[in-house]
């Protein structure tokens, strides 16, 4: 069965007749929630403390009721008018939001307590239109999330990603946007029970962060959802953490590179310009010399 980000863009995909069938399909309404519920498990919210959410691709609002279920508070957004518009026909709690995540998340820092989102980031990975490039789209939407979640607030991705070099290239735009985290995995021996969750804390190393553990087991083996089959995952938990820039350096370049405005540097970059055909000043023993302060 064909993925649905290969068919036509989200937009156009969730038409009328799509989006009727997330009010009606009671399977469908029966996973989407389950899968909230895991969502919001692995948010780890503090127990009796209503939080203030953003679901983000909140599509006709299943999601939503299940975060009103447990006493929270939400904003959704979305990108297809149609499913927003079956989510005000079944009056959801929620505030709603027209938005595309790609071109960044309309919101003022800090506002909200945690965020979740249901089988909507692997849309992000595709290039619906000519001036679409997923890296960009992936790294301004994380760049906004990570703006308007509070400072030490989680933020749970259910997704389907089609290859593995795509769970890199959004874990990599995740940890440039500040975030730490990692992948969970549930039931990763499974075929069609397996899901994955992108768990994302928004803050800095110096606070403590710990990542769930993901479900063992066959779980529901009827469950599956869009026809989407996932990349193997042999661990149930994928940490990841903040590139260490040093050793880029080194792998690229074969060396160690010297700081900027190091004598190395000064040296290369003097070397450069000649090879450039520009007059520049020789080289002697002061070239790069650290000057002392005036102010004695």
């Amino acid at each position: 069965m064909s993925r649905p980000e290969h068919i036509a863009p989200p937009d156009l995909f969730y038409n009328e007749i799509e989006a009727k069938k997330y009010a009606q399909n009671s399977r469908m309404i029966e996973i989407q929630s389950r899968m909230t519920r895991r969502a919001l498990e692995l948010l780890n919210l503090p127990a009796g403390k209503p939080c203030y959410l953003l679901d983000v691709g909140c599509g006709s609002g299943l999601s939503g009721e299940v975060i009103s279920d447990q006493g929270h508070f939400w904003v959704g957004t979305d990108i297809s008018q149609a499913m927003l518009g079956v989510a005000v026909a079944r009056e959801v709690e929620g505030d709603l939001v027209y938005n595309d995540m790609g071109q960044g998340l309309p919101f003022r820092p800090s506002s909200f307590d945690g965020s979740v989102s249901i089988s909507a980031l692997q849309w992000l990975c595709n290039a619906d239109h000519k001036n679409h490039v997923p890296q960009r789209r992936l790294r301004v939407f994380f760049q906004s999330l990570y703006s308007c979640l509070k400072r030490g607030a989680r933020a749970v991705f259910q997704f389907y990603p089609e290859t593995p070099s795509q769970m890199s290239m959004i874990t990599e735009a995740a940890m440039r946007a500040g975030f730490l985290g990692g992948l969970v995995v549930d039931f990763p021996e499974s075929t069609k029970a397996k899901k994955i969750y992108l768990c994302l804390f928004a803050g800095d190393s110096s606070m403590h962060y710990e990542l769930p553990k993901g479900l063992e087991g066959m779980g529901d083996e009827d469950e599956g959802a869009e026809g989407d089959e996932e990349p193997e995952a042999k661990r149930n938990t994928v940490l990841f953490s903040k590139p260490d820039r040093k050793k880029q350096r080194i792998r690229k370049h074969g060396r160690e590179r010297g700081g900027v405005k190091s004598r190395d540097w000064i040296l290369r970059k003097k070397e450069q310009g000649r090879k450039d055909g520009k007059d520049v000043a020789r080289d002697s023993k002061y070239t790069g010399r650290k000057r002392k302060s005036r102010m004695q």
